[in-house]
C-alpha cells in the first residue's frame, strides 16, 4: 500500500519517538514534537507506540490511499475529512482505497499527528524513521513531504475503528501557558531582579518558533552580574564559553529573548542556559502558536520528578484505555 501525496500541507514530515543516542555527536532527538500525541494516534490505529507517521502544522496535506485502512489524527483541533465528510477526532476511522484525506481549518493548538495501521514504512536511519531536515537525514528522502511523493506502509494488525481516546485523557494549551522551569545550569549569571522579573512577566511565543526552538517575547530585558569575562566566551554577558545544550535548555541571547530548545535543536554553543523546561511540559510547547502568552512557573526538582510521574501515569492510562 501507498499514499500518494497530493498537497504537501506545511512542514508535513515523517515523525515517530525519535533516535536518542546520537547528541553526543551533534544529531538531536528529534522525532514527534508531541510525543504523547503521536503515541495516542499510533495506539488508536493498532501500531506500536513508536510506529512512524506524520507531524504537520498549521495547515493539513491532502493524501490519497491506494488501499483500506484504518487512520488516526491527533493533536490540534484541524478537522479530517475523508472524501469531504468530517471524521472524529483521536478516534480511529476508516479510508477506504481511492479515497482522499483533507483538513479543515486549524481551531486551536498548532501539530497534528496522522497515524496510519502499519506505520509510514521508510528506511530506518541510525534507528529512527524521523525526519531531521537540517541534516537531511531519515524520513522521506531526508524532507519534509512534497507534491508527487508516495509513502510506502506496513502491514496492520486489523484493529477495528471506533477506538477513540475519551476527553480527560485529551490535552492542548490553555491560555496563557504555564510551562515548568527548574533553574539551574548558568542560573546564578543573572541579578536577582532578573530571576524575579523572568518568571513575573509575562512573555508571547514569537514568529521563530519550529522544531529546533520556540522564541519568546514580550518580557523585560534580563540583567547579568558584572564579571570578566573568561576567554573564548565573547564580549557579551550572555556569552559563555561553549557548552552542551541539555533538551528543554532556555537560553537567553543578549538577555533579551529567551529561546527553548526542542526536538531539532543542536547540542552545544556559547549561551547562556538559565534553566530548563521540565519534560512533561516539552509536548505542550509543540501545540503553541506564536503570540499565545505565556508564563514560565519555577519548580523545585521534586515538583519536576513529581510532575514526570504524573504523565507517566496520564500516558499509561492511554494505554489501558486503548489495550
Amino acid at each position: 500500500m501507498a499514499i500518494k501525496v497530493l498537497h504537501h500541507g506545511l512542514a508535513t514530515t515523517v515523525q515517530d519517538l525519535g533516535r536518542p543516542g546520537y547528541f553526543h555527536l551533534g544529531i538531536p532527538l528529534g522525532g514527534a514534537m508531541d510525543r504523547y500525541a503521536m503515541r495516542a494516534a499510533n495506539l488508536l490505529v493498532g501500531n506500536e507506540e513508536g510506529a512512524a507517521g506524520l507531524e504537520t502544522v498549521f495547515l493539513g496535506p491532502k493524501l490519497e490511499f491506494t488501499e483500506d485502512t484504518l487512520v488516526a489524527v491527533t493533536g490540534a483541533h484541524m478537522p479530517a475529512k475523508v472524501d469531504g465528510v468530517e471524521q472524529p477526532g483521536w478516534t480511529a476511522f476508516p479510508v477506504r482505497a481511492g479515497q482522499t484525506l483533507t483538513f479543515d481549518f486549524l481551531k486551536s493548538g498548532a501539530r497534528i499527528y496522522i497515524a496510519v495501521a502499519g506505520g509510514i514504512d521508510v528506511p530506518l536511519a541510525l534507528g529512527s524513521r524521523s525526519t531531521y531536515p537540517i541534516g537531511a537525514l531519515g524520513g522521506y528522502n531526508g524532507r519534509p513531504l512534497q507534491p508527487g511523493d508516495e509513502l510506502p506502509v506496513g502491514v496492520g494488525n486489523g484493529s477495528s475503528e471506533g477506538r477513540s481516546v475519551g476527553e480527560q485523557l485529551r490535552r492542548l494549551p490553555a491560555a496563557p501557558v504555564a510551562l515548568r522551569v527548574l533553574p539551574g545550569l548558568y542560573w546564578d549569571r543573572l541579578a536577582d531582579e532578573a530571576k524575579q522579573s523572568f518568571f513575573a512577566d509575562e512573555w508571547k511565543v514569537a514568529p521563530e518558533a519550529d522544531r529546533m526552538g520556540y522564541r519568546f517575547r514580550g518580557g523585560r530585558k534580563l540583567s547579568f552580574i558584572e564579571r570578566e569575562q573568561p576567554f573564548g566566551a565573547g564580549s557579551d554577558p550572555s556569552n559563555i564559553v561553549d557548552s552542551c545544550y541539555p533538551y528543554g535548555s532556555i537560553q537567553v541571547p543578549g538577555g533579551t529573548e529567551p529561546i527553548i530548545l526542542h526536538r531539532d535543536a543542536v547540542s552545544g554553543g556559547g549561551y547562556f542556559m538559565l534553566g530548563t523546561v521540565i519534560s512533561a511540559d516539552m509536548d505542550l510547547i509543540g501545540q503553541m502558536q506564536p503570540h499565545t502568552p505565556t508564563r514560565f512557573v519555577e519548580v523545585t526538582m521534586d515538583e519536576a520528578l513529581a510532575a514526570r510521574t504524573q504523565e507517566n501515569a496520564r500516558l499509561e492510562a492511554l494505554r489501558t484505555s486503548l489495550r
